[in-house]
C-alpha cells in the first residue's frame, strides 16, 4: 500500500472541498432565513386552515373477491382451460367506478328523493343553478354563433336535420352519482385477487350504505352486460340461422331438379360403368381388328391361287378341316378302287362306270366343299370388318358419352358442396345456439363479498397529525428550495470564492456592511479607527502592498463597475490606512463627471483637476485635508470633454510629479460600464482596484468591466468586495487574514 502523503493528498482535499460545501448551503439557508420562514409560516397556516375547517369525512370498506369464471366459457371450449388476462381487474375496477353503477347506486338507495338533502345543501343547490343557467346560456351563445356563421356561408339548415344533440340539464340522480364515483376508492391487495371498495362521506351511515350498494349494483350490472350480450348474440345466431336454413333449403331443391333435368339418379353408378364398358370395348376392337387382319391376309391369299384348288387345299384352313379331309380320303379310296377295278373291268363295264360316277360324284363334293370354305372365309372376312366398324363406333360413342357425364357430375359436385356447405353451416349455428341457451344465466365474473362494510367509527379525513407534519415539513424543505431557487436567479456577486474561480483575480479583501444605526462609513474609520471595519481596510491595505512582487504599487487607480458600488469611499477609507504608517497619501478625484470625494472631506470644488488640465490655473490645486494625514486634488469645474483632458499629456506630467512628492497617489475614477475615462487612466498607473458590492454587482457587469480592461493590458492588483454582512466575512481565505490579524 502506498503511504505516501501525496497520495492521501487528493481524497483530504475533496473532503475539505464537500465540507465547504455544506458549510455554504448552511450560510446560505441562513442568509435566506426570513424568505425561508416565511414560506414555512405561511405553508403551515394555511394547511392548519385547512384542516381545522374541513369537514371530516368517513370511510367505510369492504373487500370483494373478484375473478374471471371459466366455468361457461369451458362449455364452449370443451375443455378446462385458463388464461392469464393482466387487465381484468383494471377493467373491473373501471366498471365499478362507471356511471351505470353509481346510478344504480342512487336508484336503489333512493339518493336523489330520500336521501338528497345528503348531498345537496342550500348553497351547493345555488352554485348547481347557477352552473346550470351559466351552461346552458353558453350553449345559445354557441348556438347563435353557430347558426349565424352558417348562414353567412351559405349551409342550409336541414343538412343537420335529425341529429341527436341533447341539451337538457343534468339531474339530481346524475349530479349524485358523480360524486359517489369521485369519492369511491378502488385498491387491490397484493398477491391476491381481492380487492378493497372504500367510499368517504360526511355521514358515517352513508358511508358504509352506498359502500355495500356499490357492490349489488356491481354485480347487477355484470349480470346485465351478460344477458345483454347473450340476448344479441341469440338474436343474431337466430336470424342467421334462418338465413342459412333458407340457402341449405334452395341449394338441396337447386341439385334436386339438376338430378332429374340431366338424369343423374345413378349417376355415381355410370361413372362406374361406362370407364369398364370403355376397357371392354377397346379390348374386343383390338380382337377385332387382329381378327379381321388375318381373315383378311386368307382372304386375299385364296384370291391370290384362283381355282388351283389343288394348292388352294394346301392353306391351313383347308387342310384342317375335317370335312375336307374326309372327302379327301374318300376321292383317294374311290381313286384306288378305280385303279382295281380297271384292272379286272374296262372303262364301259357298270361296275367301272358307277365307281367312276362316284369318284366324280367325290370330287364334286370336295370342290363344292372348297367353295364353301372360300366362301366361308369372304363372309368371315367381311363380318370381321363390320365388326371392327361397329367396334369403333361404339368406342367413340362411349367416350362421348363419358364427357358429357363427367361435365354432368361435375356441376353435380359443384351443387352438392354448396349442399353440404349450408347444411354445416347450419348444424353450426343450431349448436352454437343451443351451447348459448345454456350458457345464457352464467356470469363471466366471480363476485363474493369477504367483509361487508360495517359503520365507521371515527373520520378518516382529515388526518389532523399527518396534515399538520406534512404541512411542516413542506414549509421547511419548500422554504429552503425557495431560498435556493432566489440564490439560483440571483447573479450578483456574493463572496470572493465565486469571483477568484470565475476571473482567476485576487480577493484584496471584503468590507463589512455596517448594521449600527446612525453610523456613516465615511466618517466611521476615521472616528473609529480599531473597529472590525477598520481591520478590513487593513486586510486589504496588506494584500495590496503584497500584491506587486518587485515594490508596492505606488499609483493606483480605483474604479468599478456602475455608480454605487462604494468606490469613492473605498479610496478615502484606504487612504486613510494607506496614511497610518507614516506615508504621504495623496487621493486625485478623476471623476469629473459626477464628483463626490470633496464632499466627503467638506472641501470646495471650484479650482481642481479639471481646470489644471484645461491649463487655466496651477496654484491651489493640492488640498490638506484637515485632521488627517492626507491630501486632496478636487475634480475641479465639470467640463465638456473629460476623456480628452485625462488623456493629456499634463495628465501623465501631473501623475509623474505628484509620485515624486508622495508615497501614495490614489486615483478616484468613474465607473468602467458607464465612460471610458477609467480605461483611458489605467495606462498611467502601477495597477487598479475594482470595486464590487455584494448583492449589487453582477456577475455580466463585472465580467463585460474586464473584459475591456484586459483587451487594453490593465494591471488589475485585485478586486475588494464591498456590502458584505457578517456572516460571510469570515469566508474563504480572506476570512484567514482578519483571523491572522487578530492573532
Amino acid at each position: 500500500m502506498d503511504t505516501h502523503p501525496s497520495s492521501q493528498q487528493p481524497d483530504i482535499q475533496d473532503l475539505q472541498q464537500q465540507e465547504i460545501h455544506l458549510r455554504d448551503y448552511i450560510r446560505l439557508i441562513f442568509k435566506r432565513k426570513t424568505t425561508v420562514l416565511t414560506f414555512l409560516f405561511i405553508t403551515f397556516f394555511l394547511v392548519v386552515i385547512k384542516t381545522y375547517t374541513t369537514t371530516p369525512l368517513y370511510t367505510a370498506s369492504t373487500q370483494v373477491l373478484i375473478e374471471k369464471n371459466y366455468g361457461s366459457s369451458n362449455i364452449e371450449r370443451g375443455s378446462v382451460y385458463t388464461s392469464w388476462d393482466p387487465d381484468f381487474l383494471s377493467t373491473q375496477f373501471e366498471l365499478i367506478r362507471s356511471t351505470n353503477v353509481t346510478r344504480r347506486v342512487v336508484k336503489q338507495l333512493k339518493l336523489d328523493t330520500t336521501y338528497r338533502h345528503f348531498f345537496f345543501t342550500e348553497e351547493q343547490e345555488g352554485l348547481f343553478s347557477f352552473l346550470s343557467t351559466f351552461k346552458e346560456g353558453t350553449k345559445e351563445f354557441i348556438k347563435g354563433l353557430l347558426s349565424s356563421e352558417n348562414e353567412e356561408q351559405g349551409i342550409k339548415s336541414g343538412a343537420y336535420a335529425g341529429l341527436p344533440v341533447s341539451s337538457e340539464p343534468r339531474t339530481d340522480a346524475d349530479i349524485i352519482a358523480s360524486i359517489i364515483g369521485a369519492n369511491l376508492s378502488i385498491k387491490p391487495v397484493v398477491n391476491t385477487k381481492t380487492v378493497i371498495i372504500s367510499y368517504s362521506d360526511k355521514n358515517p351511515a352513508m358511508a358504509s350504505m352506498v359502500t355495500n350498494a356499490i357492490i349489488q349494483a356491481y354485480m347487477d350490472e355484470i349480470l346485465e352486460i351478460k344477458l345483454a350480450t347473450s340476448s344479441y348474440s341469440l338474436q343474431w345466431m337466430t336470424s342467421k340461422a334462418a338465413e342459412e336454413r333458407k340457402k341449405l333449403e334452395d341449394s338441396e331443391r337447386a341439385l334436386q331438379k339438376y338430378m332429374r333435368d340431366n338424369d343423374l339418379v345413378t349417376v355415381e353408378n355410370k361413372l362406374a360403368v361406362y370407364p369398364q364398358r370403355l376397357g371392354e370395348f377397346s379390348s374386343q376392337l383390338s380382337k377385332a381388328q387382329a381378327e379381321q387382319k388375318e381373315y383378311e391376309s386368307l382372304y386375299a391369299q385364296i384370291k391370290n391361287l384362283g381355282e388351283n384348288y389343288k394348292h388352294i387345299e394346301t392353306i391351313s384352313v383347308f387342310a384342317k378341316n375335317t370335312v375336307l379331309q374326309n372327302l379327301r380320303e374318300k376321292v383317294f379310296t374311290a381313286e384306288q378302287k378305280l385303279k382295281d377295278l380297271s384292272k379286272k373291268y374296262g372303262y364301259k363295264h357298270p361296275v367301272m362306270i358307277n365307281a367312276k360316277a362316284e369318284h366324280a360324284l367325290l370330287l364334286k363334293e370336295k370342290k363344292f366343299e372348297i367353295e364353301r370354305i372360300i366362301e366361308s372365309t369372304r363372309n368371315a372376312y367381311e363380318m370381321a370388318q363390320s365388326r371392327e366398324s361397329n367396334l369403333k363406333q361404339l368406342l367413340a360413342s362411349t367416350k362421348n358419352e363419358m364427357l358429357n357425364i363427367n361435365e354432368r357430375f361435375t356441376q353435380y359436385s359443384i351443387m352438392k358442396r354448396e349442399v353440404d356447405m349450408n347444411r354445416v353451416l347450419y348444424d353450426a349455428l343450431t349448436s352454437s345456439i343451443k351451447t348459448a341457451n345454456v350458457t345464457e344465466q352464467s356470469q363471466d365474473v366471480k363476485v363474493w363479498v369477504i367483509r361487508k362494510a360495517d359503520l365507521p367509527e371515527a373520520p378518516s379525513k382529515p388526518n389532523k397529525k399527518r396534515s399538520l407534519t406534512l404541512g411542516l415539513i413542506l414549509g421547511v424543505f419548500g422554504g429552503i428550495g425557495l431560498a435556493f431557487f432566489i440564490e439560483y436567479l440571483d447573479n450578483t456577486v456574493k463572496d470572493g470564492k465565486d469571483i477568484e474561480q470565475r476571473f482567476g483575480l485576487t480577493i484584496l479583501g471584503t468590507v463589512e456592511e455596517i448594521q449600527e444605526k446612525g453610523t456613516n462609513i465615511e466618517t466611521f474609520l476615521r472616528d473609529q479607527p480599531l473597529s472590525p471595519l477598520a481591520e478590513n481596510y487593513r486586510l486589504i491595505r496588506s494584500a495590496l502592498l503584497l500584491s506587486s512582487p518587485d515594490h508596492p504599487p505606488r499609483s493606483i487607480l480605483l474604479t468599478s463597475m456602475s455608480p454605487k458600488e462604494g468606490k469613492t469611499v473605498t479610496t478615502c477609507n484606504l487612504a486613510r490606512v494607506l496614511a497610518q504608517n507614516d506615508k504621504k497619501v495623496l487621493i486625485i478625484d478623476c471623476d469629473m463627471r459626477r464628483p463626490r470625494t470633496h464632499s466627503l472631506f467638506n472641501l470646495p470644488n471650484s479650482n481642481g483637476l479639471s481646470n489644471y488640465l484645461a491649463g487655466n490655473t496651477t496654484k491651489g490645486l493640492i488640498r490638506h485635508i484637515p485632521g488627517e494625514p492626507i491630501s486632496l486634488i478636487t475634480s475641479g469645474t465639470i467640463p465638456p470633454n473629460p476623456a480628452e483632458l485625462l488623456q493629456s499629456n499634463r495628465m501623465q506630467q501631473l501623475m509623474k510629479e505628484m509620485l515624486k512628492i508622495y508615497d501614495f497617489v490614489l486615483l478616484d475614477s468613474p465607473p468602467v460600464q458607464r465612460v471610458t475615462d477609467s480605461l483611458t487612466l489605467g495606462t498611467l498607473v502601477d495597477g487598479v482596484v475594482v470595486v464590487t458590492r455584494s448583492g449589487k454587482t453582477t456577475y455580466d457587469m463585472l465580467e463585460s468591466g474586464l473584459k475591456k480592461m484586459f483587451d487594453l493590458r490593465t494591471p488589475i492588483l485585485g478586486i475588494v468586495l464591498n456590502g458584505l454582512v457578517k456572516s460571510k466575512k469570515d469566508s474563504g481565505y480572506y476570512g484567514y487574514y482578519e483571523y491572522y490579524n487578530k492573532e
